[in-house]
C-alpha cells in the first residue's frame, strides 16, 4: 500500500468496484463506460487493479493485468472529477507500474479512442509511444495504442 498526502492506494476489493460503478459520472462525465469494468479483473488480477482511496472514497482507480508475455496492460485509469489536475494519475500509473513490475512485466500498454484527447495527452506526459491502429476495436474503430519500457520514472509537472 502506498501513502500520500492522505491517499492510500491499494489493491481494489470487490466492495470497491461496485462503488466505482455507482459513482461513474464522477469519474467518466457523460460517458457510460461501465460495460468496460469487468468485476473478473478485480477478482482475478487483484494486484494491479488499485484504487486510491481517501477519508471521502475513492478518489481514482486503475484496473489492469500482466500478461504471460510481460507486459502490463492497463484496461482502465480514471480519476474522481475533484481530484484531476493533482497529479493522482501519475500516481496510480506508478503504483500499477511497481505491482506489473513485480509480476514479471518489462512494459506497459493501454488503449483509448482516437476522441479521447485528454488521454492522449496524459499517455505522452508519460513517455508512452503513440500509433494510431485502424480496426483494432474492430472494422473502422481505429484506436491509439500506447506502448513504453518499464521502469516507468515519472514525475509530476
Amino acid at each position: 500500500m502506498v501513502v500520500i498526502m492522505g491517499i492510500h492506494i491499494a489493491p481494489a476489493e470487490v466492495a470497491d468496484f461496485h462503488q466505482v460503478l455507482t459513482d461513474h459520472s464522477r469519474y467518466w462525465g457523460g460517458r457510460d463506460l461501465r460495460s468496460l469494468h469487468l468485476l473478473a479483473l478485480v477478482q482475478e488480477f487483484g494486484s494491479t487493479c488499485l484504487v486510491a482511496r481517501a477519508e471521502d472514497g475513492i478518489r481514482g482507480y486503475v484496473f489492469g493485468f500482466v500478461t504471460p508475455g510481460g507486459t502490463g496492460y492497463v484496461h482502465l485509469i480514471a480519476t474522481r472529477d475533484d481530484a484531476r489536475g493533482t497529479g493522482l494519475g501519475r500516481r496510480l500509473y506508478t503504483a500499477f507500474a511497481e505491482a506489473a513490475e513485480g509480476h514479471g512485466a518489462r512494459r506497459l500498454k493501454a488503449i483509448t479512442s482516437l476522441e479521447n484527447t485528454g488521454s492522449i495527452a496524459f499517455h505522452r506526459s508519460l513517455g508512452f509511444d503513440t500509433k494510431i491502429v485502424d480496426d483494432y476495436d474492430g472494422p473502422g474503430r481505429a484506436m491509439a495504442v500506447f506502448h513504453r519500457e518499464l521502469p516507468l520514472n515519472v514525475s509530476r509537472p
